[in-house]
């Protein structure tokens, strides 16, 4: 079972040490958020989410010192600044694990899921998040798209004027 609970916020420990509170998040909570978990033992279960929701195209990325070298650290702190997309993120992690954090609302503090092999996670467009890998440095995972991949971020503060976000928050009736 996906690993979900209030990030500790302890900005001077690095951020890919698990950060639990202690305090608990439930999967129903997520969903109050937009945010939707499931776990897919199979590709066929996948494959099953990607016609239910339509996404039309896929492609897997590996972030892990081996693959990236040098550039992994930067590439972390661009994936760990708070930022927010225009389009639904899907992740499906083939190996490896990672974090998404994810905003709460109405109380905009971080919700931390640590996603392991067969976790998806769908985060709702115009909701606030970054990722990270754990402290192993290494995911292997399946991106998914309703349209053409593309990967534009709209950091915070600005993002909080754009059309999006204004439509995520009435989508969760705050």
């Amino acid at each position: 079972m996906v690993e979900v609970y209030f990030h500790d916020n302890k900005d001077n420990v690095d951020f890919r040490e698990a950060h639990d509170s202690g305090h608990p998040v439930s999967l129903d909570h997520l969903a109050r958020i937009g945010v939707i978990y499931k776990h897919c033992s199979t590709e066929e279960q996948v494959n099953e989410v990607a016609l239910e929701r339509q996404y039309k195209n896929r492609d897997e990325v590996s972030i892990s010192s081996e693959s990236l070298g040098d550039a992994l650290l930067p590439k972390l702190q661009n994936f760990y600044a708070e930022h927010l997309h225009e389009d639904e993120e899907i992740r499906y992690i083939l190996d490896g694990e990672g974090y998404f954090d994810v905003r709460s609302a109405p109380d905009d503090r971080w919700i931390r899921c640590k996603l392991v092999r067969g976790d998806l996670l769908i985060l709702p467009a115009g909701i606030y998040h970054r990722f990270t890998l754990t402290t192993q440095n290494r995911v292997v995972a399946a991106r998914l798209f309703k349209e053409e991949p593309k990967w534009v971020a709209h950091g915070r503060p600005v993002a909080d004027t754009l059309s999006i976000r204004k439509e995520y928050l009435a989508s969760i009736q705050l």
